[in-house]
């Protein structure tokens, strides 16, 4: 690992969270973190002692359960049962990514000293996550709504050496793994379950991982629809700076630009055309694409914005010796923006597969499929169908989830965001858009093939190069499969050429 990265109060953005994970950096509590985490656990002690009664969650139990009183000597038995019993998780394992990104962003926002933690709840959790030592936790049990419950109740067994973790590639009982580190269990204090279990941090963590994704998969959408664009034949006038100046969406004018640039020099989009325009899903990308990343935009900010909040409860505010119970657990932010960018994505797929198929239609002077001997050869035919299933499937996913509600907690909860089913949805829609966009690299790189002689653009001539060292032309029938799983890999694995 490199030199740590200083947790401090400063806000947390998507490159320094980029670069921590690419560089592999540890996490280091700051002094002024130490004292902000010390500070409030002080203060939570002090208060305690003087109170004269209840406080939620503090000194009572939780949800409906709020008018139990706890006595003192069962403080810590309460806390220790809530991170138990709230560990209801089911269904698929999160991937260790997204698990590594909860850890950093629960640390993040306990340690701006709202939570009333134990400085040692706080160092474990970095240990933990600068060993990679990752809990298991699983996607469903989430209402999102008074925080992420069951999956942060998950993340945080290993404090009391329970559940699993994946270390080193492989699950393990969390007690082996602490007892390899020499981590004893953390005997939790008063209102720390509740801090550790209330939160957004599941949602978010799956909405920077998304957002880590798209960063480069939108700017791939642009290229593959470029390269289609010259593979059909089609026309440069709708990518003119003046048409844009007068819409002037940010989203737009980028995409416009980035195609202006994508474009210049091409021999073959400055050709004479005999057509006067072409269908929407190419004479409408700056319009169709700029709104999508206009989406992506706005929800990065929402996220971030979660991101660097404190969302636990009750909050604590040493300062103004307050101890409040409020609503900043609720997920609803992140699940309206969840909506959002899932219809955002799935609209950049439905369009690509518009393009997809006008470039297997035969149109324009290309073959049939794309191969030379259509009839004989299927060519690519069926890769379509597989595009058109994948967005079909992308079109269900995005119905809102957000509209949902089921009240729980013996209807004390009795409105929740359902933003964590968003944000699991989310990774689905993100992952089939990226094998989308696979296909039409593969269906337009095929169609450039038919248009020899005649040379695109020098940066699309070498995204072009790049790609046929990963897939090769396809003369006659084979089996195709994996040139589609090749085609994915190159769009993983490569920085697009465009910003």
């Amino acid at each position: 690992m490199e030199p740590g990265h200083y947790i401090t109060s400063s806000d947390l953005s998507l490159e320094t969270i980029k670069g921590i994970l690419d560089r592999n950096q540890k996490l280091v509590l700051s002094d002024d973190s130490v004292m902000r985490i010390n500070k409030c656990r002080d203060y939570l002690d002090s208060k305690l002692e003087k109170a004269d009664g209840p406080v939620y969650g503090v000194t009572t139990g939780f949800g409906s359960l709020c008018n139990k009183t706890i006595t003192r000597d069962q403080l810590s038995t309460l806390q220790k049962n809530l991170v138990m019993s709230h560990a209801c998780g089911t269904g698929a394992e999160v991937r260790p990514e997204i698990v590594k990104l909860m850890l950093l962003l629960k640390i993040h926002a306990l340690a701006k000293g709202f939570s009333g933690v134990q400085l040692i709840t706080v160092q474990r959790l970095t240990d933990m996550f600068n060993n990679d030592v990752l809990p298991v936790v699983y996607e469903l049990g989430s209402l999102g709504a008074s925080g992420d419950l069951a999956p942060l109740a998950h993340l945080m067994l290993p404090l009391l050496g329970m559940g699993e973790v994946r270390y080193k590639g492989q699950v393990l009982q969390a007690s082996e793994v602490n007892k390899k580190f020499g981590w004893e269990p953390v005997v939790l204090k008063s209102k720390e379950g509740l801090a550790l279990l209330n939160g957004t941090q599941f949602m978010s963590a799956h909405g920077v991982y998304i957002l880590l994704r798209t960063r480069y998969l939108e700017r791939w959408a642009s290229v593959a629809a470029a390269l289609s664009l010259e593979g059909y034949d089609g026309r440069t006038d709708p990518f003119i700076s003046q048409l844009h100046d007068i819409r002037p969406h940010t989203g737009q004018t980028v995409i416009a630009r980035r195609f202006r640039e994508l474009l210049d020099g091409s021999e073959l989009a400055n050709a004479p055309k005999k057509h006067v325009q072409d269908p929407y899903s190419f004479r409408c990308i700056p319009q169709v694409h700029g709104a999508s990343l206009d989406a992506i935009t706005h929800a990065a900010s929402v996220v971030f914005t979660e991101v660097n909040s404190v969302t636990d409860n009750p909050t604590v505010f040493p300062d103004n010796d307050l101890i409040v119970s409020g609503g900043n657990f609720h997920g609803q932010p992140l699940a309206l923006i969840y909506d959002y960018l899932s219809i955002a994505l799935a609209e950049l797929g439905n369009i690509s597969e518009r393009r997809i198929y006008r470039l297997i239609s035969g149109q324009r002077g290309l073959p049939e499929f794309l191969v030379a001997n259509p009839g004989l050869n299927s060519g690519f035919m069926i890769p379509q169908y597989v595009a058109a299933g994948i967005v079909s499937q992308n079109k269900q996913l995005s119905s809102p989830a957000s509209v949902d509600s089921i009240p729980s907690s013996n209807e004390q909860e009795d409105h929740v965001s359902m933003g964590a089913n968003g944000a699991t949805r989310l990774v689905r829609v993100v992952e089939n858009l990226e094998r989308i966009i696979a296909i039409e690299m593969l269906t337009a790189c095929q169609a450039l093939d038919f248009r020899r002689p005649a040379k695109s653009s020098v940066v699309l001539e070498e995204c072009y190069k790049m790609f046929r060292s990963y897939v090769p032309f396809i003369d006659e029938d084979r089996l195709m499969y994996p040139e589609i799983s090749k085609s994915i890999s190159f769009i993983s694995n490569t920085v697009p050429p465009v910003n």
